[in-house]
Protein backbone atom coordinates (compact mmCIF):
# COMPACT_ATOMS: atom_id res chain seq x y z
CA UNK A 1 0.00 0.00 0.00
CA UNK A 2 1.46 3.36 -0.67
CA UNK A 3 2.07 6.08 1.96
CA UNK A 4 -0.62 8.68 2.59
CA UNK A 5 0.74 12.13 2.96
CA UNK A 6 -0.08 14.12 5.65
CA UNK A 7 -0.34 17.55 4.58
CA UNK A 8 -0.93 17.71 0.95
CA UNK A 9 -4.03 19.76 -0.63
CA UNK A 10 -6.91 19.28 -0.80
CA UNK A 11 -7.97 18.53 -4.48
CA UNK A 12 -11.44 16.77 -4.31
CA UNK A 13 -14.18 17.60 -2.17
CA UNK A 14 -17.83 16.54 -2.78
CA UNK A 15 -20.43 17.21 0.07
CA UNK A 16 -23.79 15.22 0.17
CA UNK A 17 -23.97 13.99 -4.11
CA UNK A 18 -26.64 12.27 -4.90
CA UNK A 19 -27.95 11.49 -8.76
CA UNK A 20 -31.16 9.30 -9.42
CA UNK A 21 -31.91 7.56 -12.34
CA UNK A 22 -35.24 5.92 -13.57
CA UNK A 23 -35.65 2.61 -14.97
CA UNK A 24 -38.30 3.38 -17.76
CA UNK A 25 -37.15 4.55 -20.14
CA UNK A 26 -40.14 6.33 -21.50
CA UNK A 27 -40.65 7.73 -18.14
CA UNK A 28 -36.94 9.02 -17.70
CA UNK A 29 -37.23 10.84 -20.96
CA UNK A 30 -40.37 12.49 -19.66
CA UNK A 31 -38.87 13.38 -16.87
CA UNK A 32 -35.61 14.58 -18.57
CA UNK A 33 -38.05 17.55 -20.40
CA UNK A 34 -39.59 18.35 -16.68
CA UNK A 35 -36.01 18.86 -14.83
CA UNK A 36 -34.70 20.35 -17.93
CA UNK A 37 -38.13 23.42 -17.82
CA UNK A 38 -37.91 23.18 -14.39
CA UNK A 39 -33.73 24.17 -14.32
CA UNK A 40 -34.23 27.28 -16.84
CA UNK A 41 -37.41 28.34 -15.21
CA UNK A 42 -36.81 27.76 -11.26
CA UNK A 43 -32.66 27.38 -11.46
CA UNK A 44 -33.24 23.83 -9.87
CA UNK A 45 -34.43 20.37 -11.02
CA UNK A 46 -36.43 17.69 -8.80
CA UNK A 47 -34.35 16.57 -5.45
CA UNK A 48 -37.09 14.19 -4.90
CA UNK A 49 -38.20 10.31 -6.29
CA UNK A 50 -40.23 9.83 -8.56
CA UNK A 51 -42.40 6.92 -10.05
CA UNK A 52 -39.58 3.92 -10.84
CA UNK A 53 -36.64 6.29 -9.73
CA UNK A 54 -34.02 5.54 -7.64
CA UNK A 55 -31.13 6.50 -6.10
CA UNK A 56 -27.42 5.49 -7.63
CA UNK A 57 -25.83 7.72 -5.41
CA UNK A 58 -27.70 9.10 -2.29
CA UNK A 59 -26.02 11.66 -0.06
CA UNK A 60 -21.90 10.74 -0.79
CA UNK A 61 -19.55 12.75 1.09
CA UNK A 62 -15.68 12.75 1.27
CA UNK A 63 -12.33 14.56 0.40
CA UNK A 64 -9.18 13.59 -1.03
CA UNK A 65 -5.61 15.33 -1.14
CA UNK A 66 -2.82 15.38 -3.63
CA UNK A 67 -0.81 12.22 -3.60
CA UNK A 68 -3.57 9.36 -1.91
CA UNK A 69 -5.46 7.39 -3.74
CA UNK A 70 -8.90 6.66 -3.43
CA UNK A 71 -10.64 2.54 -3.80
CA UNK A 72 -14.12 2.47 -4.57
CA UNK A 73 -15.31 -1.08 -3.02
CA UNK A 74 -19.08 -2.37 -4.04
CA UNK A 75 -20.88 -4.82 -6.01
CA UNK A 76 -21.95 -4.17 -9.67
CA UNK A 77 -24.44 -1.36 -9.16
CA UNK A 78 -23.19 -0.23 -6.11
CA UNK A 79 -22.68 3.56 -7.63
CA UNK A 80 -19.01 3.71 -8.11
CA UNK A 81 -18.92 4.14 -11.64
CA UNK A 82 -21.59 6.81 -11.72
CA UNK A 83 -19.46 9.06 -9.08
CA UNK A 84 -16.80 8.90 -11.45
CA UNK A 85 -19.04 9.64 -14.17
CA UNK A 86 -20.46 12.98 -12.11
CA UNK A 87 -16.59 13.64 -11.16
CA UNK A 88 -15.47 13.64 -14.27
CA UNK A 89 -18.38 16.29 -15.57
CA UNK A 90 -20.34 13.02 -18.07
CA UNK A 91 -23.62 13.50 -15.80
CA UNK A 92 -24.67 16.31 -13.45
CA UNK A 93 -25.47 15.39 -9.60
CA UNK A 94 -29.28 15.98 -8.61
CA UNK A 95 -28.14 17.33 -5.09
CA UNK A 96 -25.08 18.20 -3.46
CA UNK A 97 -21.72 20.06 -4.69
CA UNK A 98 -18.42 18.92 -6.22
CA UNK A 99 -15.22 20.76 -5.45
CA UNK A 100 -12.49 20.01 -7.80
CA UNK A 101 -8.81 21.70 -8.30
CA UNK A 102 -6.18 21.44 -11.11
CA UNK A 103 -6.53 19.25 -14.53
CA UNK A 104 -8.99 16.23 -14.24
CA UNK A 105 -7.89 13.34 -16.22
CA UNK A 106 -9.64 10.06 -17.08
CA UNK A 107 -8.39 6.08 -17.63
CA UNK A 108 -11.66 4.82 -18.81
CA UNK A 109 -13.21 2.97 -21.62
CA UNK A 110 -9.60 3.20 -23.02
CA UNK A 111 -9.41 3.00 -26.95
CA UNK A 112 -13.73 3.45 -26.98
CA UNK A 113 -13.03 6.75 -29.11
CA UNK A 114 -10.99 5.19 -32.00
CA UNK A 115 -11.69 5.60 -35.17
CA UNK A 116 -11.14 2.02 -37.10
CA UNK A 117 -10.44 3.38 -40.72
CA UNK A 118 -7.83 5.41 -39.23
CA UNK A 119 -4.29 4.01 -38.15
CA UNK A 120 -2.92 4.03 -34.91
CA UNK A 121 -0.65 6.67 -35.52
CA UNK A 122 -3.58 8.99 -36.96
CA UNK A 123 -5.92 8.15 -34.21
CA UNK A 124 -3.04 8.83 -32.02
CA UNK A 125 -2.59 12.48 -33.29
CA UNK A 126 -6.51 12.90 -33.41
CA UNK A 127 -6.53 12.13 -29.81
CA UNK A 128 -3.60 14.38 -28.43
CA UNK A 129 -5.04 17.27 -30.22
CA UNK A 130 -8.58 16.45 -28.56
CA UNK A 131 -6.26 17.10 -25.50
CA UNK A 132 -4.83 19.87 -26.05
CA UNK A 133 -1.85 18.91 -27.54
CA UNK A 134 -0.12 20.87 -30.55
CA UNK A 135 1.10 18.92 -34.06
CA UNK A 136 4.66 19.31 -33.04
CA UNK A 137 4.44 18.31 -29.03
CA UNK A 138 2.28 15.06 -30.43
CA UNK A 139 5.01 14.43 -32.74
CA UNK A 140 7.44 14.33 -30.33
CA UNK A 141 5.63 11.73 -28.17
CA UNK A 142 4.50 9.73 -30.71
CA UNK A 143 7.91 7.26 -30.66
CA UNK A 144 7.17 7.15 -26.81
CA UNK A 145 3.65 6.12 -26.88
CA UNK A 146 4.85 3.67 -29.80
CA UNK A 147 7.16 1.90 -27.21
CA UNK A 148 5.07 1.65 -24.84
CA UNK A 149 2.01 0.11 -26.84
CA UNK A 150 4.41 -2.30 -27.79
CA UNK A 151 2.58 -2.58 -31.20
CA UNK A 152 4.87 -1.19 -33.74
CA UNK A 153 4.13 -3.38 -36.48
CA UNK A 154 0.75 -2.34 -36.34
CA UNK A 155 0.85 1.07 -35.71
CA UNK A 156 0.47 1.90 -39.92
CA UNK A 157 -2.33 -0.54 -39.49
CA UNK A 158 -6.38 0.76 -39.09
CA UNK A 159 -7.57 0.50 -35.90
CA UNK A 160 -10.38 -1.77 -37.25
CA UNK A 161 -7.48 -4.61 -37.49
CA UNK A 162 -6.57 -4.71 -33.96
CA UNK A 163 -7.57 -6.94 -31.48
CA UNK A 164 -9.59 -5.89 -28.42
CA UNK A 165 -5.67 -6.52 -25.88
CA UNK A 166 -4.02 -4.24 -29.11
CA UNK A 167 -6.76 -1.08 -28.70
CA UNK A 168 -6.94 -0.95 -24.86
CA UNK A 169 -2.82 -1.49 -24.99
CA UNK A 170 -2.99 2.07 -27.42
CA UNK A 171 -5.16 3.66 -25.18
CA UNK A 172 -3.50 3.18 -22.26
CA UNK A 173 -0.18 4.31 -23.77
CA UNK A 174 -1.90 7.46 -25.11
CA UNK A 175 -3.64 8.18 -21.76
CA UNK A 176 -0.30 7.34 -19.86
CA UNK A 177 1.91 9.31 -22.13
CA UNK A 178 -0.24 12.13 -22.75
CA UNK A 179 -2.61 12.57 -19.38
CA UNK A 180 -1.09 14.53 -16.49
CA UNK A 181 -3.96 15.45 -14.58
CA UNK A 182 -4.14 16.85 -11.26
CA UNK A 183 -7.20 14.51 -10.39
CA UNK A 184 -6.94 10.46 -12.04
CA UNK A 185 -9.65 8.73 -12.20
CA UNK A 186 -9.52 4.94 -12.99
CA UNK A 187 -12.05 2.44 -13.62
CA UNK A 188 -10.81 -1.08 -14.19
CA UNK A 189 -8.48 0.08 -16.44
CA UNK A 190 -5.40 -2.22 -14.73
CA UNK A 191 -6.49 -5.78 -16.09
CA UNK A 192 -5.83 -5.12 -19.81
CA UNK A 193 -3.08 -7.49 -21.81
CA UNK A 194 -0.79 -10.04 -20.31
CA UNK A 195 0.91 -10.07 -17.45
CA UNK A 196 4.32 -8.15 -18.57
CA UNK A 197 1.73 -5.11 -19.71
CA UNK A 198 -0.06 -5.12 -16.89
CA UNK A 199 2.67 -4.69 -14.71
CA UNK A 200 3.95 -2.08 -17.07
CA UNK A 201 0.48 -0.03 -16.95
CA UNK A 202 0.57 -0.66 -12.67
CA UNK A 203 4.17 1.03 -12.91
CA UNK A 204 2.68 3.48 -14.96
CA UNK A 205 -0.48 4.47 -12.43
CA UNK A 206 2.44 4.52 -9.71
CA UNK A 207 4.18 7.07 -11.33
CA UNK A 208 0.83 9.31 -11.79
CA UNK A 209 -0.04 8.97 -8.74
CA UNK A 210 2.91 10.96 -7.25
CA UNK A 211 1.68 13.98 -8.07
CA UNK A 212 -2.00 13.47 -8.62
CA UNK A 213 -4.96 12.46 -6.62
CA UNK A 214 -6.09 8.95 -7.65
CA UNK A 215 -9.37 7.67 -7.45
CA UNK A 216 -9.68 4.26 -8.42
CA UNK A 217 -12.60 1.73 -9.26
CA UNK A 218 -11.52 -2.20 -9.38
CA UNK A 219 -12.91 -5.34 -8.38
CA UNK A 220 -9.05 -6.68 -8.21
CA UNK A 221 -8.57 -6.69 -4.54
CA UNK A 222 -5.19 -7.06 -4.84
CA UNK A 223 -4.62 -3.75 -6.55
CA UNK A 224 -6.78 -1.97 -4.16
CA UNK A 225 -4.43 -3.78 -1.17
CA UNK A 226 -1.60 -2.68 -3.08
CA UNK A 227 -2.56 1.08 -4.23
CA UNK A 228 -5.31 2.78 -2.21
CA UNK A 229 -4.64 4.68 1.09
CA UNK A 230 -8.86 5.38 1.55
CA UNK A 231 -11.52 3.21 0.55
CA UNK A 232 -15.36 4.36 -0.02
CA UNK A 233 -17.48 0.70 0.35
CA UNK A 234 -20.94 1.31 -1.56
CA UNK A 235 -23.68 -0.60 -1.31
CA UNK A 236 -27.16 0.26 -3.43
CA UNK A 237 -26.03 3.78 -3.78
CA UNK A 238 -24.99 4.07 -0.27
CA UNK A 239 -21.83 5.16 1.53
CA UNK A 240 -21.32 2.97 3.59
CA UNK A 241 -17.71 3.18 4.60
CA UNK A 242 -15.57 5.69 4.45
CA UNK A 243 -12.41 4.68 5.99
CA UNK A 244 -8.44 5.05 5.65
CA UNK A 245 -8.19 1.67 7.17
CA UNK A 246 -7.73 -0.02 3.61
CA UNK A 247 -7.52 -3.46 5.22
CA UNK A 248 -11.36 -2.42 6.87
CA UNK A 249 -12.82 -1.19 4.19
CA UNK A 250 -11.68 -4.43 1.88
CA UNK A 251 -12.91 -6.59 5.26
CA UNK A 252 -16.40 -5.15 4.87
CA UNK A 253 -16.29 -5.72 0.98
CA UNK A 254 -15.45 -9.25 1.16
CA UNK A 255 -17.87 -10.47 3.89
CA UNK A 256 -20.50 -8.80 2.12
CA UNK A 257 -19.97 -11.12 -1.02
CA UNK A 258 -22.40 -14.21 -0.91
CA UNK A 259 -21.69 -17.34 -1.46
CA UNK A 260 -22.85 -19.50 -4.01
CA UNK A 261 -22.19 -23.50 -2.85
CA UNK A 262 -22.80 -26.28 -5.70
CA UNK A 263 -22.88 -29.72 -5.11
CA UNK A 264 -22.93 -32.87 -8.10
CA UNK A 265 -23.80 -36.20 -7.20
CA UNK A 266 -24.54 -38.93 -8.89
CA UNK A 267 -26.87 -42.03 -8.01
CA UNK A 268 -24.55 -44.33 -6.78
CA UNK A 269 -23.29 -41.91 -4.33
CA UNK A 270 -22.45 -43.04 -1.11
CA UNK A 271 -20.68 -40.72 0.87
CA UNK A 272 -23.04 -39.26 3.46
CA UNK A 273 -21.39 -36.53 4.69
CA UNK A 274 -18.17 -34.09 3.82
CA UNK A 275 -17.13 -31.82 6.49
CA UNK A 276 -13.97 -29.52 5.55
CA UNK A 277 -12.75 -27.08 8.49
CA UNK A 278 -9.26 -25.24 8.98
CA UNK A 279 -7.36 -25.83 12.38
CA UNK A 280 -4.13 -23.35 14.01
CA UNK A 281 -1.35 -25.71 15.61
CA UNK A 282 -3.07 -25.48 18.56
CA UNK A 283 -5.73 -27.37 17.23
CA UNK A 284 -7.91 -24.18 17.43
CA UNK A 285 -10.73 -23.50 14.61
CA UNK A 286 -9.69 -20.93 12.60
CA UNK A 287 -12.11 -20.66 9.50
CA UNK A 288 -15.84 -20.69 9.35
CA UNK A 289 -18.13 -19.06 6.92
CA UNK A 290 -16.95 -15.75 5.91
CA UNK A 291 -14.38 -15.86 8.50
CA UNK A 292 -10.76 -13.66 8.56
CA UNK A 293 -7.49 -15.97 8.21
CA UNK A 294 -4.59 -14.06 9.40
CA UNK A 295 -0.87 -15.52 9.37
CA UNK A 296 -1.15 -19.60 11.31
CA UNK A 297 0.17 -22.50 11.05
CA UNK A 298 -2.84 -24.20 9.39
CA UNK A 299 -4.23 -27.69 8.63
CA UNK A 300 -7.19 -28.88 6.91
CA UNK A 301 -9.28 -31.26 8.41
CA UNK A 302 -11.74 -33.94 6.10
CA UNK A 303 -14.49 -36.02 7.26
CA UNK A 304 -16.17 -38.68 5.47
CA UNK A 305 -19.46 -40.63 6.53
CA UNK A 306 -19.42 -43.53 4.62
CA UNK A 307 -22.33 -46.14 3.63
CA UNK A 308 -20.61 -48.87 2.59
CA UNK A 309 -16.74 -49.45 2.08
CA UNK A 310 -15.26 -47.82 -0.74
CA UNK A 311 -11.74 -48.63 -2.21
CA UNK A 312 -10.09 -47.15 -5.16
CA UNK A 313 -11.19 -43.64 -5.00
CA UNK A 314 -9.66 -40.28 -5.61
CA UNK A 315 -9.88 -36.94 -3.77
CA UNK A 316 -8.88 -34.14 -5.39
CA UNK A 317 -9.15 -30.78 -3.12
CA UNK A 318 -8.36 -26.94 -4.90
CA UNK A 319 -8.38 -23.71 -3.60
CA UNK A 320 -10.01 -20.74 -5.40
CA UNK A 321 -9.96 -17.36 -5.41
CA UNK A 322 -13.56 -16.27 -5.80
CA UNK A 323 -13.33 -12.37 -7.96
CA UNK A 324 -10.49 -13.64 -10.97
CA UNK A 325 -12.72 -16.51 -12.18
CA UNK A 326 -13.47 -20.66 -12.10
CA UNK A 327 -9.58 -21.75 -12.71
CA UNK A 328 -7.89 -22.87 -9.22
CA UNK A 329 -5.13 -21.53 -8.13
CA UNK A 330 -3.47 -24.37 -5.93
CA UNK A 331 -4.02 -27.79 -6.06
CA UNK A 332 -3.70 -29.17 -2.12
CA UNK A 333 -4.30 -32.90 -2.75
CA UNK A 334 -4.47 -35.58 -5.67
CA UNK A 335 -4.48 -38.38 -3.42
CA UNK A 336 -5.05 -41.54 -6.14
CA UNK A 337 -6.27 -45.18 -5.33
CA UNK A 338 -7.40 -44.62 -1.08
CA UNK A 339 -9.94 -46.85 0.40
CA UNK A 340 -12.89 -45.52 3.31
CA UNK A 341 -13.94 -47.60 5.28
CA UNK A 342 -17.78 -48.12 6.51
CA UNK A 343 -18.73 -44.96 8.86
CA UNK A 344 -16.60 -42.20 9.95
CA UNK A 345 -13.57 -41.82 8.36
CA UNK A 346 -10.99 -38.32 8.53
CA UNK A 347 -7.90 -36.87 7.05
CA UNK A 348 -5.82 -34.02 8.38
CA UNK A 349 -3.61 -32.26 5.75
CA UNK A 350 -0.85 -29.58 6.57
CA UNK A 351 -0.97 -26.69 4.39
CA UNK A 352 2.29 -26.24 2.21
CA UNK A 353 3.95 -22.50 2.26
CA UNK A 354 1.65 -20.14 0.08
CA UNK A 355 1.69 -16.61 -0.40
CA UNK A 356 -2.27 -15.18 -0.98
CA UNK A 357 -2.72 -11.97 -1.43
CA UNK A 358 -5.60 -10.09 -0.36
CA UNK A 359 -9.45 -11.79 -1.75
CA UNK A 360 -12.06 -14.05 -1.29
CA UNK A 361 -11.02 -17.61 -1.29
CA UNK A 362 -12.61 -21.13 -0.90
CA UNK A 363 -12.11 -24.61 -1.72
CA UNK A 364 -13.49 -27.29 -4.05
CA UNK A 365 -13.74 -31.39 -3.56
CA UNK A 366 -13.93 -33.71 -6.01
CA UNK A 367 -14.08 -37.71 -5.34
CA UNK A 368 -13.71 -40.12 -8.22
CA UNK A 369 -14.28 -44.13 -8.11
CA UNK A 370 -11.14 -45.02 -9.64
CA UNK A 371 -12.64 -47.83 -11.81
CA UNK A 372 -15.15 -46.47 -13.09
CA UNK A 373 -14.18 -42.63 -13.39
CA UNK A 374 -17.43 -41.85 -12.08
CA UNK A 375 -17.71 -38.50 -10.34
CA UNK A 376 -18.94 -39.81 -6.41
CA UNK A 377 -19.07 -35.87 -5.58
CA UNK A 378 -18.29 -32.61 -6.85
CA UNK A 379 -18.69 -29.93 -3.80
CA UNK A 380 -17.82 -26.30 -4.84
CA UNK A 381 -17.43 -23.04 -2.82
CA UNK A 382 -16.57 -24.71 0.44
CA UNK A 383 -15.39 -22.99 3.67
CA UNK A 384 -15.10 -19.28 2.35
CA UNK A 385 -12.01 -17.48 4.05
CA UNK A 386 -11.04 -13.76 3.30
CA UNK A 387 -7.80 -12.40 3.55
CA UNK A 388 -7.38 -8.64 4.22
CA UNK A 389 -3.53 -8.76 3.92
CA UNK A 390 -1.41 -10.16 1.48
CA UNK A 391 1.72 -12.26 1.17
CA UNK A 392 0.38 -14.90 4.23
CA UNK A 393 2.65 -17.09 4.77
CA UNK A 394 1.44 -20.60 5.83
CA UNK A 395 2.84 -23.97 7.16
CA UNK A 396 5.01 -26.48 4.80
CA UNK A 397 3.56 -29.63 3.75
CA UNK A 398 4.06 -32.70 5.79
CA UNK A 399 1.59 -35.74 5.69
CA UNK A 400 -1.96 -36.26 4.55
CA UNK A 401 -2.85 -38.77 6.88
CA UNK A 402 -6.10 -41.55 7.66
Amino acid sequence: MLNKPSDSEVLVTCQGISKKFCRNLKKSLWYGVKDGVSEIVRGKSSDTLRKDEFWALDDVSFELRRGECLGLLGRNGAGKTTLLKVLSGLIKPDKGTITLKGKVGGLIALGAGFNGILSGRENIRINGAILGYSRDEIEKRMQEIIDFAEIPDFIDAPVSTYSSGMSVRLGFAIAAILTKPDVLLLDEVLAVGDIAFTIKCLNAVREMMRDSAVIFVSHNIQQISRFCTNVLYFKNGKLILNTNDVSKGINNYLLNIPSKTKQVTSKDLELQKINLEIFDNKHKKIVSEDSIIIKHNSKLNISFLVKNYLKQINIRIKLYILDTGLNPILTFIDKKDISLKEGLSRFNYDLGKINLCAGKYSFSIVVLNLKDRKTLVRLEDITPFSVIDGNHEWAPVTNFLN
